[in-house]
């Protein structure tokens, strides 16, 4: 088999990982050296900083040993198989910066006959690629859950960021889908890297290594198992707070294997709930927002038609109206339609002015979703007096109009020809009225001439 044909069969293979987003890593090529992860370049992935970057997203191999229920590359499944050499990958990786299709590699794998085995080989690419091609690009591997830590202190030196997934956010549903695996070895890796990081961090010289500058990741899998949307936020709070990592990742399960474990093969991938995680998580990094104000045990799943912001803001209109001129920065970040720029904006510019709805328009605030949450002078105030009940449906996104189908399998109902009104009783008669019995009056006498 080919070069080619590997390439082909291995980056179908690497699709399924979200988890390649690169971060705000700055470092750059050595003297005479290739290879810059500096801003710049062509993109398909985006930074912590804004930015774009591309990446060669491969697999150093797909014949697994293990049997994932989950898993397009388990061991029970009829698939091409294909492994890449060390070389081949660092070939490929140099060819394509020279060609400038990309600024750096996302480079994870199939479990090759052991953890260390295939640890070793990852290890491997990333150090030749940096000591010998002195290659200065991006760099993403993935930490393989089981390897010494011998390995994982190399794959910290010469990689930018690492990860190993968590797949399902409960140790029970990791054990019914994934026998093979277990959380004490997914976990290892995580907790030797955060310790590493505050051993170096810590460390100032000339020769301390910049140990994973872009820190690690992780990424689970919604909805092939049974958990609760509370529960995986719960997990991904833990892994910010105590395993400081930089991002998790919330991949929609798509269905790939028929097992009477996971939902039916003809399942959708639940999209927008991953969507609402992400909203979610965005708010937990960037919001100051805790877990357990965004979801509790009495509310475990989010909201598929509101955002998580906007239903924590009706469930606590007793905070709200908030004055525009006086809050602090804390309470203007909790109000539905204002975001981390445009409260910065809004708590400098009031220093100088005081800030009217046209301000609000061009620091970026969406009025049409704050104007219920806050207060100001121009605001009328009939709105602040609307009951939850009342402001959930004007936040609701407008349902999209579109051409109908002639072939739509599923047609509009038309209302029925017949009147769907309840009959309604005949009036009863009225009373006859007897009539009146005319008077005859005398008539008066003719007048005599």
């Amino acid at each position: 088999m080919d070069v080619r044909e590997k390439l082909n069969i291995l980056s179908a293979a690497a699709k399924y990982d979200v988890s390649c987003t690169s971060s705000g890593s700055r470092r750059s090529a050595p003297p005479r050296g290739l290879g810059d992860a500096c801003p710049a370049g062509i993109c398909h992935t985006w930074s912590s900083d804004g930015r774009c970057i591309s990446l060669l997203k491969v697999l150093l191999s797909n014949a697994c040993k293990y049997d994932c229920a989950y898993c397009a590359n388990r061991r029970s499944n009829d698939i091409p198989r294909a492994t890449f050499t060390p070389k081949e990958v660092i070939d490929l990786t140099l060819e394509f910066y020279r060609r400038n299709y990309i600024e750096g590699l996302f480079l994870s794998s199939a479990v090759v006959g052991s953890p260390d085995y295939t640890m070793e080989l990852l290890v491997k690419v990333a150090k030749e690629l940096r000591t010998v091609h002195r290659f200065g690009g991006y760099i993403h591997l993935k930490s393989i859950p089981g390897a010494s830590e011998k390995l994982l202190h190399e794959a910290g030196l010469y990689a930018d960021r690492t990860s190993v997934n968590i797949e399902v956010p409960s140790e029970r549903s990791l054990t019914y889908l994934a026998p093979d695996k277990n959380y004490a070895s997914v976990y290892a890796p995580m907790n030797y890297f955060a310790e590493r990081k505050i051993e170096y961090g810590g460390a100032r010289g000339r020769y301390t290594p910049n140990f994973l500058p872009a820190g690690q990741s992780t990424q689970m899998i919604v909805g092939a198992s049974g958990e609760t949307d509370f529960q995986i936020l719960t997990l991904s709070a833990g892994f910010y707070r105590q395993q400081r990592l930089k991002r998790v990742y919330f991949s929609g399960y798509v269905p790939v294997n028929a097992d009477k474990r996971l939902p039916a093969i003809t399942t959708k991938p639940p999209l927008l709930r991953e969507h609402r995680l992400y909203q979610a998580d965005w708010l937990m990094r960037f919001y100051n927002f805790e877990y357990n104000e965004i979801l509790d045990e009495q509310n475990p799943n989010l909201d598929l038609n509101l955002d998580p912001k906007a239903g924590w803001a009706l469930r606590h209109l007793e905070l709200f109206p908030i004055d525009i001129q006086t809050a602090d920065y804390e309470m203007l970040l909790r109000v539905p339609g204002i975001g981390v720029k445009s409260a910065r904006l809004i708590v400098s510019g009031r220093r100088y002015c005081k800030i009217r709805l046209e301000n609000l328009k061009k620091m970026g605030v969406v009025l049409k979703r704050a104007k219920y949450f806050i207060y100001h002078p121009d605001i009328p105030a009939s709105l602040r007096r609307l009951y939850p009940e009342m402001i959930r449906p004007l936040l609701l996104p407008r349902p999209k109009s579109g051409q109908l189908d002639l072939f739509d399998s599923n047609p509009i109902a038309l209302p029925s020809p017949t009147p769907v009104m309840p009959a309604i009783a005949p009036a009863p008669a009225m009373p006859t009225i007897a009539p009146t019995p005319s008077i005859n009056f005398p008539q008066p006498a003719a007048l005599s001439a």
